[in-house]
């Protein structure tokens, strides 16, 4: 693990970095308080830090301070090295941030033990990141295809539009359903029919932007959303995507499966059009598609010149 030592003292610094690396630690030395914020403000800062209470620029105090002001994950253990052994000294620099102290001259024994009792605090703190995000994509994302959720790609879908409004900036939203998916499972079983789902949400990333946004939508229906696209764009993308589906039958447990999707188009472009109409309108263009035939792609403006 990597380790920050701030220390002014040429001879100590040399000393302590001298045994920590025997302890199996990888020290990064800053011999001063500014140059130990730096460290621990950049990127890939060390997660342990003995910070010694005396030095020039900012004392360890003050680095104990910043550190906590800021707030950044994760979290930094900090032991604070001081020759002050007073109680008031002692609670002033706990209530600055550190975590531990120890007080010189130390047993180098003890200090061992310190940092072994912040190293499991860390591994706990890892554990429970680890848990929380696991947690945020359960929220957040289909549990069967990995494509974001209805309610998360709404959430996003509406801070799009209104960046596209304030930006004067058009979006595409389409809708994609699956042709005759209740045939694949009527006919190969459900565990078939979610091969199928898994692949056909592959197929979608792979032939969208890294911005764009797709979403499993309600059973074998899907949400993509696509900023910046104009209506010439936004169909272009849909075919690619609709071709790209259906170009390859899908290796299933239970048999190659040849799926086809039908893709319902339509976009914002000035107007202040709310999100619920979009999807609305969407929606009609891939009833549209339907009705057309399946295996297509339609765009709002074709729907509604058919459907009135």
């Amino acid at each position: 693990m990597k380790i920050l030592l701030a220390e002014d003292d040429v001879v100590s610094c040399h000393m302590m970095r001298a045994m920590l690396t025997a302890w199996g630690y990888e020290v990064v030395v800053a011999s001063d308080g500014h140059q130990a914020w730096d460290l621990l403000s950049g990127e890939h800062a060390p997660q342990l830090a003995i910070l010694d209470w005396v030095m020039p620029g900012m004392d360890g105090v003050d680095v104990c301070r910043q550190v906590r002001k800021v707030g950044k994950e994760p979290y930094v253990y900090i032991v604070l090295l001081t020759a002050k052994g007073e109680k008031e000294d002692l609670i002033a620099g706990l209530e600055a941030g550190a975590d531990n102290y120890i007080t010189k001259p130390f047993d180098p024994h003890e200090l061992k033990v310190r940092l072994r009792a912040g190293r499991r605090i860390l591994d706990l703190q890892d554990q429970l990141i680890t848990a929380r995000t696991v947690l945020q994509d359960r929220a957040t994302h289909d549990p069967l295809t990995g494509l974001w959720n209805r309610s998360a790609v709404d959430d996003l879908f509406v801070l799009e539009l209104l960046r596209a409004q304030r930006e004067n900036a058009s979006i595409a939203v389409a809708m994609a359903d699956i042709d005759h998916f209740k045939m694949v499972n009527d006919t190969y079983g459900h565990m078939a029919g979610d091969s199928v789902l898994r692949a056909v949400g592959e197929r979608m990333l792979s032939t969208v932007r890294n911005y764009d946004r797709v979403a499993r939508y309600g059973g074998e229906e899907f949400l993509i959303v696509m900023p910046g696209c104009d209506a010439q764009m936004s169909e272009t993308f849909a075919e690619r995507m609709r071709a790209t589906i259906g170009a390859t039958p899908i290796n299933t447990s239970e048999g190659i499966i040849s799926i086809t999707i039908s893709i319902g188009v339509t976009i914002s472009a000035a107007e202040d059009v709310s999100f619920d109409t979009l999807i609305e309108r969407a929606d009609t263009a891939l009833y549209q598609a339907k009705r057309s035939g399946r295996d297509c792609v339609k765009v709002y403006a074709e729907a509604t010149e058919v459907l009135s």
